[in-house]
């Protein structure tokens, strides 16, 4: 092998056993082992476990928002929700070890899932914001929403990680429904009315 194509054979063999396993519980000799090399090439390529899970985890953020963002096309509001949402559960569908890892607490610095939410809700924060000013709405409150909806989605995609049930199209239809309605019915000024509120 090319010490790229080693490289890259250890990037496939580590996010298999971190999707499987997590982080703390893979060892370097496991992943030496799983690929049939020495402990020290794992060293020499990555410089242990945390730059090998570090490089795994930057790819995974930058393939889903890359996907994500791809997606929107077009200003109706409606439809970018759906764009978005079909990409994310996509993206689970096709890259399920990668999303596992994600949704996984991170123990390096490279990113987690509320980063990687954060990162999409950046890109949403903008459509939003026309959405907001064309609607009347006070556009300040965009990055708020943006991060309500952004996690809705992230939340339920997590869930059906591992559910599978309902199928995408349903699980995204629902979501689209719930998001779409409630941002089209939005109050201008929202206010508690429980027996709570100040």
């Amino acid at each position: 092998m090319t010490a790229q194509q080693r490289r890259e054979q250890l990037l496939s063999v580590g996010k298999t056993l971190f999707a499987s396993r997590g982080y703390e519980a893979v060892t370097v000799e496991e992943i030496a082992a799983a690929a049939e090399v020495s402990k020290p090439v794992v060293y020499e390529h990555f410089g242990g476990k945390e730059g090998l899970y570090a490089v795994i985890v930057d790819r995974e953020m930058q393939t889903l928002v890359k996907k994500i963002t791809e997606s929107f096309t077009g200003d109706n509001p409606r439809l970018l929700l759906e764009q978005a949402g079909m990409a994310l559960f996509d993206y689970i569908e096709g890259e399920s070890d990668g999303f596992r890892i994600l949704v996984r607490d991170s123990p390096v610095p490279t990113g987690s899932f509320a980063s990687l939410i954060v990162e999409v809700a950046d890109h949403v924060e903008h459509l939003l914001a026309g959405q907001f000013k064309a609607r009347g709405f006070n556009a300040k409150l965009a990055p708020m929403y943006s991060q309500m909806l952004v996690g809705m989605v992230a939340l339920t995609g997590q869930w059906w990680l591992d559910a599978r049930k309902p199928d995408k199209d349903d699980v995204v239809a629902h979501l689209v429904n719930l998001a779409y309605n409630g941002l089209s019915h939005l109050e201008h000024r929202p206010q508690l009315r429980g027996p709570s509120a100040g």
